[in-house]
Protein backbone atom coordinates (compact mmCIF):
# COMPACT_ATOMS: atom_id res chain seq x y z
CA UNK A 1 0.00 0.00 0.00
CA UNK A 2 0.82 3.11 -1.04
CA UNK A 3 2.12 6.13 2.01
CA UNK A 4 -0.76 8.44 2.75
CA UNK A 5 0.73 11.86 1.21
CA UNK A 6 1.26 14.49 3.38
CA UNK A 7 -1.53 16.76 3.86
CA UNK A 8 -0.14 20.67 3.11
CA UNK A 9 1.54 22.73 5.94
CA UNK A 10 -0.98 25.08 7.63
CA UNK A 11 1.48 27.63 6.66
CA UNK A 12 1.61 26.87 3.10
CA UNK A 13 -2.19 27.10 2.59
CA UNK A 14 -2.23 30.40 4.83
CA UNK A 15 -0.08 31.47 2.18
CA UNK A 16 -1.48 30.20 -0.78
CA UNK A 17 -4.89 31.79 0.32
CA UNK A 18 -3.43 35.08 1.54
CA UNK A 19 -1.63 35.52 -2.23
CA UNK A 20 -5.08 34.99 -3.93
CA UNK A 21 -6.60 37.39 -1.81
CA UNK A 22 -4.51 39.99 -2.04
CA UNK A 23 -3.94 39.91 -5.39
CA UNK A 24 -7.74 39.70 -6.80
CA UNK A 25 -8.27 42.68 -4.52
CA UNK A 26 -5.51 44.40 -6.28
CA UNK A 27 -6.08 43.14 -9.43
CA UNK A 28 -9.96 44.89 -9.05
CA UNK A 29 -8.78 47.90 -7.87
CA UNK A 30 -6.56 48.89 -10.41
CA UNK A 31 -8.39 47.54 -12.94
CA UNK A 32 -11.10 50.42 -11.64
CA UNK A 33 -8.09 52.78 -10.92
CA UNK A 34 -7.07 52.80 -14.85
CA UNK A 35 -10.97 52.34 -16.26
CA UNK A 36 -11.67 55.55 -14.45
CA UNK A 37 -9.42 57.49 -16.18
CA UNK A 38 -9.18 56.05 -19.60
CA UNK A 39 -11.48 55.57 -22.37
CA UNK A 40 -9.79 52.66 -24.14
CA UNK A 41 -10.75 49.57 -21.79
CA UNK A 42 -9.89 47.16 -24.85
CA UNK A 43 -6.21 48.53 -24.95
CA UNK A 44 -5.62 48.28 -21.44
CA UNK A 45 -6.99 44.51 -21.65
CA UNK A 46 -4.66 44.43 -24.29
CA UNK A 47 -1.82 45.56 -22.30
CA UNK A 48 -2.64 43.34 -19.36
CA UNK A 49 -2.28 40.31 -21.90
CA UNK A 50 1.19 41.19 -23.04
CA UNK A 51 2.27 42.04 -20.10
CA UNK A 52 1.25 38.51 -18.70
CA UNK A 53 2.89 36.90 -22.51
CA UNK A 54 6.11 38.75 -21.55
CA UNK A 55 6.53 36.98 -18.20
CA UNK A 56 5.63 33.91 -19.52
CA UNK A 57 8.62 33.77 -21.92
CA UNK A 58 10.79 35.47 -19.19
CA UNK A 59 10.58 32.70 -16.90
CA UNK A 60 10.77 29.92 -20.04
CA UNK A 61 14.01 31.81 -20.78
CA UNK A 62 15.06 31.63 -17.17
CA UNK A 63 14.85 27.58 -17.19
CA UNK A 64 11.44 28.13 -14.59
CA UNK A 65 8.91 26.64 -17.23
CA UNK A 66 8.46 25.01 -20.28
CA UNK A 67 6.41 26.61 -22.72
CA UNK A 68 5.79 25.45 -26.50
CA UNK A 69 7.29 28.33 -27.96
CA UNK A 70 6.89 27.02 -31.56
CA UNK A 71 2.88 27.19 -32.16
CA UNK A 72 0.84 23.88 -33.15
CA UNK A 73 -1.55 25.35 -35.94
CA UNK A 74 -3.77 22.15 -34.47
CA UNK A 75 -4.12 23.32 -31.04
CA UNK A 76 -4.34 26.74 -31.97
CA UNK A 77 -7.42 25.86 -34.31
CA UNK A 78 -8.79 23.81 -31.52
CA UNK A 79 -8.40 26.42 -29.20
CA UNK A 80 -10.56 29.16 -31.12
CA UNK A 81 -13.74 29.07 -29.36
CA UNK A 82 -12.15 29.08 -25.90
CA UNK A 83 -9.79 32.57 -26.86
CA UNK A 84 -12.67 34.03 -28.61
CA UNK A 85 -14.85 33.63 -24.98
CA UNK A 86 -12.22 34.55 -23.46
CA UNK A 87 -11.60 37.68 -25.73
CA UNK A 88 -15.28 38.34 -25.20
CA UNK A 89 -16.16 37.52 -21.43
CA UNK A 90 -12.83 39.92 -20.60
CA UNK A 91 -13.66 42.41 -22.84
CA UNK A 92 -17.18 42.05 -21.31
CA UNK A 93 -15.83 42.54 -17.56
CA UNK A 94 -13.32 45.20 -18.31
CA UNK A 95 -16.65 47.31 -19.47
CA UNK A 96 -18.60 46.00 -16.22
CA UNK A 97 -16.42 47.48 -14.35
CA UNK A 98 -15.47 50.72 -16.51
CA UNK A 99 -19.54 51.49 -15.77
CA UNK A 100 -20.39 50.31 -12.30
CA UNK A 101 -18.62 50.89 -8.72
CA UNK A 102 -15.94 49.03 -7.50
CA UNK A 103 -18.18 47.80 -4.40
CA UNK A 104 -20.92 47.01 -7.02
CA UNK A 105 -18.99 44.98 -9.60
CA UNK A 106 -19.98 41.97 -7.37
CA UNK A 107 -23.29 42.20 -7.94
CA UNK A 108 -22.93 43.09 -11.20
CA UNK A 109 -21.87 39.81 -12.01
CA UNK A 110 -23.43 37.75 -9.55
CA UNK A 111 -25.40 36.01 -12.05
CA UNK A 112 -22.60 33.18 -13.15
CA UNK A 113 -23.07 30.42 -10.45
CA UNK A 114 -27.20 30.41 -11.70
CA UNK A 115 -26.18 31.03 -15.72
CA UNK A 116 -23.40 28.48 -14.93
CA UNK A 117 -25.42 25.57 -13.88
CA UNK A 118 -27.66 26.78 -16.73
CA UNK A 119 -25.23 25.92 -19.00
CA UNK A 120 -24.44 22.97 -17.78
CA UNK A 121 -27.72 21.30 -17.97
CA UNK A 122 -28.76 22.74 -21.03
CA UNK A 123 -25.24 21.89 -22.97
CA UNK A 124 -24.17 18.83 -20.70
CA UNK A 125 -27.68 17.69 -19.81
CA UNK A 126 -26.35 17.74 -15.81
CA UNK A 127 -28.90 18.08 -13.65
CA UNK A 128 -28.73 19.70 -10.74
CA UNK A 129 -30.15 18.65 -7.53
CA UNK A 130 -32.31 20.63 -5.46
CA UNK A 131 -30.09 22.04 -2.91
CA UNK A 132 -27.90 23.37 -5.49
CA UNK A 133 -31.17 25.26 -7.66
CA UNK A 134 -31.96 26.33 -4.09
CA UNK A 135 -28.84 28.30 -3.86
CA UNK A 136 -28.66 29.26 -7.19
CA UNK A 137 -32.37 31.25 -6.08
CA UNK A 138 -30.61 32.60 -3.34
CA UNK A 139 -27.92 34.58 -5.40
CA UNK A 140 -29.92 35.82 -8.05
CA UNK A 141 -32.45 37.35 -5.21
CA UNK A 142 -29.32 39.03 -4.51
CA UNK A 143 -28.44 40.07 -8.14
CA UNK A 144 -32.21 41.49 -7.92
CA UNK A 145 -32.15 43.39 -4.69
CA UNK A 146 -29.07 45.09 -6.06
CA UNK A 147 -30.23 45.98 -9.31
CA UNK A 148 -33.78 46.83 -9.10
CA UNK A 149 -34.86 47.28 -5.07
CA UNK A 150 -31.77 49.29 -3.47
CA UNK A 151 -33.22 52.48 -5.06
CA UNK A 152 -29.40 53.82 -5.70
CA UNK A 153 -29.31 54.75 -9.19
CA UNK A 154 -27.20 52.34 -11.32
CA UNK A 155 -25.44 52.25 -14.74
CA UNK A 156 -27.57 50.15 -16.83
CA UNK A 157 -24.60 49.57 -19.32
CA UNK A 158 -22.90 48.57 -16.56
CA UNK A 159 -25.18 45.71 -15.28
CA UNK A 160 -26.07 44.48 -19.16
CA UNK A 161 -22.53 44.33 -19.98
CA UNK A 162 -21.95 42.74 -16.52
CA UNK A 163 -24.89 40.20 -17.25
CA UNK A 164 -23.35 39.46 -20.55
CA UNK A 165 -19.95 39.01 -18.82
CA UNK A 166 -21.30 36.64 -16.63
CA UNK A 167 -23.30 34.48 -19.63
CA UNK A 168 -19.73 34.12 -21.09
CA UNK A 169 -18.20 32.53 -18.36
CA UNK A 170 -21.09 29.90 -17.62
CA UNK A 171 -19.92 29.05 -21.05
CA UNK A 172 -16.52 29.50 -20.66
CA UNK A 173 -16.72 26.87 -17.99
CA UNK A 174 -18.03 24.60 -20.68
CA UNK A 175 -15.49 24.58 -23.24
CA UNK A 176 -12.84 24.35 -20.85
CA UNK A 177 -13.05 20.94 -20.89
CA UNK A 178 -12.61 20.59 -24.60
CA UNK A 179 -10.00 23.23 -24.17
CA UNK A 180 -7.86 21.16 -21.59
CA UNK A 181 -7.93 18.20 -24.06
CA UNK A 182 -6.27 19.86 -26.87
CA UNK A 183 -3.29 20.51 -24.73
CA UNK A 184 -3.05 17.16 -23.43
CA UNK A 185 -4.24 18.50 -19.86
CA UNK A 186 -1.60 20.64 -19.83
CA UNK A 187 -3.62 23.79 -17.83
CA UNK A 188 -0.16 26.08 -18.17
CA UNK A 189 -0.40 25.48 -21.62
CA UNK A 190 -3.47 26.63 -21.99
CA UNK A 191 -2.63 29.58 -20.01
CA UNK A 192 0.09 30.41 -22.21
CA UNK A 193 -2.03 29.66 -25.46
CA UNK A 194 -5.28 31.53 -24.06
CA UNK A 195 -3.22 34.73 -23.30
CA UNK A 196 -1.19 34.83 -26.68
CA UNK A 197 -4.25 34.54 -28.94
CA UNK A 198 -6.45 36.62 -26.67
CA UNK A 199 -3.70 39.26 -27.59
CA UNK A 200 -3.32 38.59 -31.07
CA UNK A 201 -7.39 38.28 -31.55
CA UNK A 202 -7.58 41.83 -29.27
CA UNK A 203 -5.38 43.75 -31.63
CA UNK A 204 -7.46 43.83 -34.71
CA UNK A 205 -10.50 43.90 -32.65
CA UNK A 206 -9.93 47.30 -30.61
CA UNK A 207 -9.30 49.32 -33.56
CA UNK A 208 -12.60 47.80 -35.11
CA UNK A 209 -14.47 48.79 -31.84
CA UNK A 210 -12.97 52.33 -32.72
CA UNK A 211 -10.77 52.67 -29.95
CA UNK A 212 -7.49 53.57 -31.85
CA UNK A 213 -8.46 57.65 -31.95
CA UNK A 214 -8.56 56.95 -27.98
CA UNK A 215 -5.06 55.00 -28.13
CA UNK A 216 -3.53 57.74 -29.68
CA UNK A 217 -4.36 60.63 -27.59
CA UNK A 218 -3.78 58.26 -24.40
CA UNK A 219 0.18 57.64 -25.85
CA UNK A 220 0.59 60.83 -27.42
CA UNK A 221 -2.01 63.71 -26.24
CA UNK A 222 -1.81 66.05 -23.40
CA UNK A 223 -2.27 64.98 -20.03
CA UNK A 224 -5.82 65.53 -18.82
CA UNK A 225 -5.16 65.12 -15.04
CA UNK A 226 -5.35 67.67 -12.07
CA UNK A 227 -1.69 69.20 -11.83
CA UNK A 228 0.40 67.23 -8.98
CA UNK A 229 -1.89 63.96 -10.08
CA UNK A 230 -0.58 61.05 -11.97
CA UNK A 231 -0.44 61.72 -15.37
CA UNK A 232 -3.12 59.40 -17.41
CA UNK A 233 -0.33 57.68 -19.29
CA UNK A 234 1.44 56.80 -16.16
CA UNK A 235 -1.56 55.58 -14.57
CA UNK A 236 -2.30 53.80 -17.52
CA UNK A 237 0.91 51.88 -17.52
CA UNK A 238 1.17 51.37 -13.82
CA UNK A 239 -2.20 49.74 -14.03
CA UNK A 240 -1.25 47.50 -16.49
CA UNK A 241 1.99 46.25 -15.04
CA UNK A 242 0.54 45.31 -11.92
CA UNK A 243 -2.91 43.65 -13.19
CA UNK A 244 -0.46 41.89 -15.86
CA UNK A 245 2.01 40.70 -13.21
CA UNK A 246 -0.46 39.33 -10.96
CA UNK A 247 -2.61 37.81 -13.47
CA UNK A 248 0.91 36.02 -14.39
CA UNK A 249 2.07 35.10 -10.98
CA UNK A 250 -2.14 33.68 -10.00
CA UNK A 251 -1.46 31.30 -13.69
CA UNK A 252 1.52 29.84 -11.52
CA UNK A 253 0.05 30.11 -8.21
CA UNK A 254 -2.99 28.82 -9.12
CA UNK A 255 -1.39 25.22 -10.32
CA UNK A 256 -0.32 24.67 -6.64
CA UNK A 257 -3.55 25.99 -4.81
CA UNK A 258 -5.40 23.14 -6.63
CA UNK A 259 -3.56 20.92 -4.40
CA UNK A 260 -3.29 22.47 -0.64
CA UNK A 261 -6.81 24.48 -0.31
CA UNK A 262 -10.29 22.80 -0.14
CA UNK A 263 -13.81 24.22 -1.20
CA UNK A 264 -14.42 25.36 2.60
CA UNK A 265 -11.07 26.96 2.18
CA UNK A 266 -12.24 28.86 -0.98
CA UNK A 267 -15.80 28.96 0.59
CA UNK A 268 -14.14 31.57 3.19
CA UNK A 269 -11.64 33.27 1.56
CA UNK A 270 -14.49 34.15 -1.07
CA UNK A 271 -16.44 35.83 1.29
CA UNK A 272 -14.15 37.84 2.99
CA UNK A 273 -12.56 39.25 -0.55
CA UNK A 274 -16.36 40.45 -1.05
CA UNK A 275 -16.64 42.17 1.56
CA UNK A 276 -13.17 43.46 1.39
CA UNK A 277 -13.69 44.95 -2.30
CA UNK A 278 -16.47 46.36 -0.80
CA UNK A 279 -14.81 48.41 1.43
CA UNK A 280 -11.90 49.09 -0.54
CA UNK A 281 -14.03 50.68 -2.88
CA UNK A 282 -15.74 53.03 -0.40
CA UNK A 283 -12.21 54.04 0.65
CA UNK A 284 -10.43 54.11 -2.57
CA UNK A 285 -12.40 55.62 -5.11
CA UNK A 286 -15.98 57.04 -2.12
CA UNK A 287 -18.35 54.46 -3.19
CA UNK A 288 -21.39 54.51 -1.53
CA UNK A 289 -22.56 51.44 0.07
CA UNK A 290 -26.37 51.57 1.11
CA UNK A 291 -28.61 49.13 3.21
CA UNK A 292 -29.63 47.76 -0.17
CA UNK A 293 -26.00 47.18 -1.45
CA UNK A 294 -24.81 45.57 1.55
CA UNK A 295 -28.05 43.18 1.60
CA UNK A 296 -27.39 41.92 -2.39
CA UNK A 297 -23.87 41.39 -1.42
CA UNK A 298 -24.16 40.02 1.65
CA UNK A 299 -27.33 37.46 -0.07
CA UNK A 300 -24.71 36.47 -3.10
CA UNK A 301 -22.18 35.65 -0.42
CA UNK A 302 -24.75 33.53 1.19
CA UNK A 303 -25.59 32.01 -1.59
CA UNK A 304 -22.36 31.23 -2.96
CA UNK A 305 -21.12 29.87 0.49
CA UNK A 306 -24.12 27.59 0.28
CA UNK A 307 -23.16 26.03 -3.07
CA UNK A 308 -19.80 25.67 -2.11
CA UNK A 309 -20.77 23.88 0.89
CA UNK A 310 -22.84 21.45 -0.95
CA UNK A 311 -20.52 21.02 -3.62
CA UNK A 312 -18.27 19.57 -1.01
CA UNK A 313 -21.13 17.51 0.76
CA UNK A 314 -21.99 16.33 -2.70
CA UNK A 315 -18.27 15.25 -3.63
CA UNK A 316 -18.34 13.05 -0.85
CA UNK A 317 -20.54 11.11 -1.79
CA UNK A 318 -20.22 8.20 -4.16
CA UNK A 319 -19.47 8.97 -8.13
CA UNK A 320 -23.09 10.34 -9.93
CA UNK A 321 -23.98 7.89 -12.53
CA UNK A 322 -24.90 9.27 -15.80
CA UNK A 323 -26.60 12.21 -16.22
CA UNK A 324 -26.71 13.27 -12.66
CA UNK A 325 -24.99 16.98 -11.87
CA UNK A 326 -21.05 17.37 -10.81
CA UNK A 327 -21.21 20.72 -9.25
CA UNK A 328 -18.69 22.66 -10.45
CA UNK A 329 -16.74 24.58 -7.90
CA UNK A 330 -17.39 28.05 -6.52
CA UNK A 331 -13.09 29.10 -6.74
CA UNK A 332 -13.13 27.84 -10.56
CA UNK A 333 -16.52 29.37 -11.20
CA UNK A 334 -14.58 32.59 -10.08
CA UNK A 335 -12.20 31.93 -12.64
CA UNK A 336 -14.49 31.14 -15.06
CA UNK A 337 -13.23 27.48 -15.71
CA UNK A 338 -14.81 23.75 -14.96
CA UNK A 339 -13.21 20.95 -13.45
CA UNK A 340 -13.13 17.42 -15.35
CA UNK A 341 -13.52 15.05 -13.38
CA UNK A 342 -11.11 15.12 -10.70
CA UNK A 343 -7.96 15.82 -13.49
CA UNK A 344 -8.03 18.49 -15.26
CA UNK A 345 -8.47 21.07 -12.30
CA UNK A 346 -7.08 24.69 -13.80
CA UNK A 347 -6.84 27.08 -16.47
CA UNK A 348 -6.04 30.67 -16.20
CA UNK A 349 -7.39 34.22 -17.85
CA UNK A 350 -6.92 37.85 -16.33
CA UNK A 351 -11.01 37.22 -15.22
CA UNK A 352 -9.25 35.05 -12.38
CA UNK A 353 -9.00 38.01 -9.91
CA UNK A 354 -12.20 40.20 -11.01
CA UNK A 355 -14.63 37.75 -10.76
Amino acid sequence: MAPSQQPPSRALVIGTVSFYLVAALAMVMANKWVLNTTDTPLFFLLAQLLIAVVLFLAAHAAGLLQLPLQLDPQVCKGLIPMVGLNVIGLSFSNYTLKYVDASFYQVARGMVLPFTVATSFFILHARPSLRILLACAVVTTGFFVGVFLDGTKVSLVGVTFGVLSSMITAVHSVVIKKSLDVVHGSALHLSWYTNLLSAIVLAPTLVLAGELPGVLKLLFGPNENAEGQMSTLTTFIMGSIITGAFGFLMSLASLMSIKVTSPITHMVSSAVRGVAASLLGVWLFHDVVTQGRASSIAIILLGSIWYTWVKHVESQAPSPSKGQYEPVPLDKLEEGNAEKGFTHRHSHSTRDARD
